[in-house]
């Protein structure tokens, strides 16, 4: 496995974000999935140079002055548990910089993921309208 990082979205077709979004209730298209990748502030994209599909992603949003969010890190089920999603996120830090708050909201199963790269637990509060589709 040969996995490429870039942090452009150029170049990058629908056709190479098959697979994202597993278990969604209702998961965006490959096209909508480009659409939230252009959209986004910060992407670091990671890439598997044998067959140039895109195997894991993250997105960053901030004001470039104190505050940052992460909305998403997906890496794709076949991929996972090769240290691709720790190097997204590592990448996606450096490019944020020192900001005073990078924040993120997730699952509890994946908590322990983050405090390993040396995030920690907090509250927060969240609105899900699962009757919608994504991207609409």
């Amino acid at each position: 496995m040969q996995i490429r990082y870039v942090s452009s979205i150029e170049g990058i077709a629908p056709s190479q974000l098959e697979g994202f979004f597993v278990g969604w209730p209702s998961p965006p298209s490959p096209e909508t999935h480009l659409r939230i990748l252009r959209g986004s502030q910060h992407v670091v994209l990671a890439i598997d140079d044998v067959g140039g599909h895109v195997v894991g992603f993250v997105t960053a949003l901030s004001d470039g002055v104190v505050s940052a969010y992460l909305p998403l890190l997906e890496v794709l089920p076949n991929y996972q548990g090769h240290g691709i999603g720790s190097e997204l996120v590592n990448r996606v830090l450096e490019r944020l910089g020192e900001l005073y708050m990078v924040d993120l909201s997730c699952d509890p199963e994946v908590e322990p993921f983050y405090e390993r790269l040396g995030l920690v637990r907090s509250t927060g509060m969240r609105l899900r309208r699962y009757d919608r589709q994504a991207g609409l």
